[in-house]
């Protein structure tokens, strides 16, 4: 069993719902929300020190191909779901595509912390890595425009369409000085200490930065930290050799570690193992809907790509885990159904609150066995076959 699992655990155990070691309190409280935005900043380097321009431009328009018929597939089937059921169930069928729009979203901790735990190697991973950058991207634009949609009808406060631009470019904007400033310092110096201090203070500017603009500008909106993280790290990444990059991640390894370990572990913090118990048919229907979206939209791709045989048949597993962003929408969309339609808002909280638990417990299992099918554990990917 891949460890993410333990610390999804105990994340559930040491939470609010469970033991309450980690209560409701520190959850909100502001040193702690400052310490997973850093640490999410952290993980980003994962994601971007894959983004190399010249390995960009080989992967190039599968890639882009591919995320988009397994984010928008997944939109597309779960809402079509969704609004059959609530057609039988006489609920408002808009109600469908909040569905559909929480669901294409990808959480990339889990399956990183995988390829990292397995040194996983192989088209799927190198398939993997870039497309969870750009599936954050789809799934922003296409989940706050459903939202925009869904305000206008109910008459609550939504985000306006022009800031979804900013969403998704301004993360990225933040981290491009901060990272140019680290590839022209990273290009002279190479020893341990002077690297690790580097990335540090590359890191904690960044963070700091968006800090800083979400509080006291873009107030309202939630920027993607992991985000700015990956473009810190790809604007370095692309400045200096491979051999030093190698060297570069090696340093940064006890760092990652320790950072995805906080972000699984708070990604398990609020989820209340008693849903499970609780689960009811939306559920079931949300998690397989959800499932079957993302493998057959990832097969889709791949095939009219002819990418491997590989990244066809098993990269879909590795796009199960969900929970963290799931939750980040849920109460978006409710905070806009409440006030007017809190019956709807009950709907979807309950859905995806029972979902989260029971579908990552799934989804750690399905994308590990993803990767070993693949052949990609520990590096020992074998010889692809094209479709």
């Amino acid at each position: 069993m891949p460890s993410i699992l333990g610390w999804l655990i105990a994340g559930m155990f040491l939470g609010p719902n469970a033991l309450g070691l980690l209560t409701q309190s520190t959850l909100d409280a502001e040193w702690y929300k400052i310490t997973i935005t850093w640490m999410q900043c952290a993980f980003g380097i994962m994601l971007g020190t894959e983004l190399i321009w010249r390995k960009i431009k080989s992967y190039g328009k599968a890639l882009i191909v591919t995320t988009l018929t397994q984010s928008l597939g997944t939109f597309a089937l779960v809402s079509a779901v969704f609004a059959a059921v609530f057609a039988i169930k006489k609920v408002t069928l808009y109600l469908a595509l909040a569905f559909g729009g929480i669901a294409l979203a990808t959480a990339p901790a889990p399956a990183l912390s995988i390829v990292q735990e397995f040194h996983t190697k192989g088209p799927v991973t190198d398939t993997l890595l870039p497309m969870a950058v750009l599936d954050d991207v789809v799934g922003i634009v296409v989940f706050f425009s459903v939202n925009s949609f869904i305000a206008s009808r109910v008459s609550g406060g939504s985000i306006p369409m022009y800031m979804i631009p900013v969403i998704i470019f301004l993360p990225i904007a933040i981290g491009i000085l901060p990272g140019f400033a680290a590839g022209c310092f990273l290009r002279k110096k190479d020893s341990r200490p002077t690297v690790l201090l580097t990335l540090l203070f590359g890191i904690t500017l960044t963070a700091g930065i968006g800090l800083i603009l979400n509080k006291y500008i873009f107030k309202g909106i939630s920027l993607n930290y992991m985000l700015m993280g990956v473009s810190f790290s790809a604007v370095f990444s692309n400045m200096i050799s491979e051999e030093k990059l190698s060297t570069v991640t090696d340093y940064f390894h006890q760092i990652l570690s320790v950072s995805l370990l906080s972000a699984i572990v708070d990604l398990g913090a609020p989820l209340d193992c008693h849903l499970i118990l609780g689960a009811g048919l939306y559920t079931f229907i949300y998690i397989i809907a959800r499932a079957a979206g993302k493998y057959f939209g990832a097969r889709t791709g791949a095939s009219l790509m002819k990418m491997p045989e590989t990244v066809k048949k098993y990269l879909g597993l590795t796009l199960l885990p969900h929970s963290g962003v799931s939750l980040v929408f849920t109460g978006i969309v409710c905070g806009v159904l409440e006030n007017t339609r809190p019956d709807l808002a009950s709907i979807v909280k309950g859905t995806i609150a029972a979902a989260a638990v029971i579908n990552e417990i799934i989804a750690v299992f399905a994308a590990k066995q993803g990767f070993k099918l693949a052949g990609e554990i520990n590096g020992k990917s074998p010889v692809a076959k094209t479709a």
